[in-house]
């Protein structure tokens, strides 16, 4: 987000990078829920059998449990209240969850397989009486956890009909206060829910504007490790790392087409800070504003038709839409003095922003159908929101007391939790695709 948009020119200069791969971050971030829906939806999720004696990496029903509670639109049994621990349908009693009030029910078995476990699950209507879906799994050992989360995509998606999201990742930068006084940036990689998180960039100065390629395999952010600002693409499989095309000047806030083609990104090789597009197989570039005013900060429609971005050209920041086939430029945004970082829902519909009201910058979302603006934060100084692919969430940074952190929110504002980390300021998070 750019507070002050010609304040950003000046902030990235002097970056030199050390390229850490697979180095693991001090700590993970950690999930705190601060608000959900008035009525969840309540299930039973019952400690998964385990067929062997030797104790298993993961707890899975306490994952899954962990996933759906954090979607605030469900809330688990604890397992002390639970009347019974059935890990097969014939040990279901329906009765017994009835008298629970639980709306549903959900058990597994677990037993030692030649790829490392097989994992048997199964959902239940409690007041139908009835199995609504179950699955046969064979993960590798290592696998676990990211099957737990598997399986709270399948359950969220069967009771809300929405895609789940919990198996995806997240990425995002820590600011740590060294001993000499001096900051130490990392641009960390973690899953959705801030376990398992690793430093895949490691830096003594800030690092800014991370995105992810529609792969979920790319990310691309700015460097200035050869002592001039760059935009790289860094492989996370590979751990490699390919520099861009750079200019004179500011090259900056680089962002995906949908099709992994393109990369539109900030240049001010011509003296002011335009929006160009980088075709990065043939390294053409192609300048797509041509403006007095700074324009930055660009983000793609889902149809790769348009992007939106941020400009100082109508006198204070506010987001205007570029329509590639015309040029055609159109405002989007005209409620408060101040709007910017914006961002399309998968349909195009809501417009997710920036705002500032009263002072404060909060996160709001625009309807573009009928103008109206809602504020879905309470904090203040919230920046850089990103979309959860199944469009459910929008991650942001804010601040918690006196310390940079992660927080949540659902597009309807219901939903709300923190990830905050031990290791230092989180600022600069990126929802991964599917």
């Amino acid at each position: 987000m750019i507070k002050n948009l010609t304040n950003r020119v000046g902030k990235i200069v002097g970056f030199v990078f050390c390229l850490v791969i697979g180095q693991l971050a001090q700590a993970d971030l950690t999930i705190e829920l601060t608000e959900g829906v008035d009525n969840p939806t309540r299930i039973a999720i019952v400690p998964f059998g385990w067929q062997a004696t030797s104790a298993l990496p993961e707890d899975v029903a306490s994952i899954v449990t962990a996933d759906l509670q954090r979607s605030g639109q469900f809330v688990s049994l604890p397992t002390g209240n639970m009347m019974s621990l059935p890990h097969e349908q014939e040990q279901v009693y329906y009765r017994d969850w009835r008298v629970l009030d639980q709306e549903y029910l959900l058990i597994g078995n677990i037993t030692p397989s030649p790829e490392g476990y097989r994992v048997q699950y199964e959902l239940y209507d409690v007041y139908k009486q009835q199995r609504i879906f179950g699955e046969l799994i064979n993960t590798p050992a290592n696998q676990l956890r990211a099957l737990s989360h598997r399986i709270s995509d399948k359950v969220y998606e069967q009771l809300t009909g929405v895609p789940g999201a919990f198996s995806t990742r997240i990425v995002y930068v820590t600011a740590n206060r060294l001993a000499n006084g001096k900051d130490r940036f990392r641009l960390q990689l973690a899953d959705a829910d801030g376990h398992g998180a690793q430093t895949i960039l490691d830096s003594d100065e800030p690092i800014l504007s991370p995105d992810w390629a529609p792969d979920g395999k790319r990310i691309a952010y700015v460097s200035f490790e050869t002592g001039r600002p760059a935009v790289y693409i860094h492989n996370l499989y590979t751990g490699q790392r390919e520099k861009m095309p750079s200019f004179r000047g500011l090259n900056s806030a680089p962002a995906w087409s949908p099709d992994g083609n393109k990369l539109a990104m900030v240049l001010s090789r011509d003296g002011n800070a335009e929006i160009y597009l980088l075709d990065i197989a043939t390294r053409q570039l192609k300048r797509l504003t041509n403006h007095f005013g700074i324009d930055t900060e660009p983000s793609w429609a889902q149809d790769g038709e348009s992007l939106v971005f941020t400009s100082s050209r109508g006198g204070k920041p506010q987001i205007y839409r570029l329509t590639l086939a015309t040029g055609a430029v159109q405002r989007l945004t005209f409620v408060g003095d101040y709007n910017a970082r914006g961002r399309l829902s998968q349909d195009g519909r809501y417009l997710l922003m920036v705002h500032r009201d009263n002072g404060l910058f909060h996160i709001a979302v625009q309807d573009l159908q009928r103008g109206s603006i809602r504020i879905l934060t309470d904090t203040n100084l919230d920046e850089s929101p990103s979309i959860a692919p199944n469009g459910s969430m929008l991650i942001y940074a804010t601040n918690y007391g006196d310390t940079g952190i992660l927080a949540a929110v659902s597009f309807d504002g219901r939903v709300k939790f923190r990830l905050p980390s031990r290791f230092g300021d989180v600022r600069e998070p990126a929802w991964s695709p599917f």
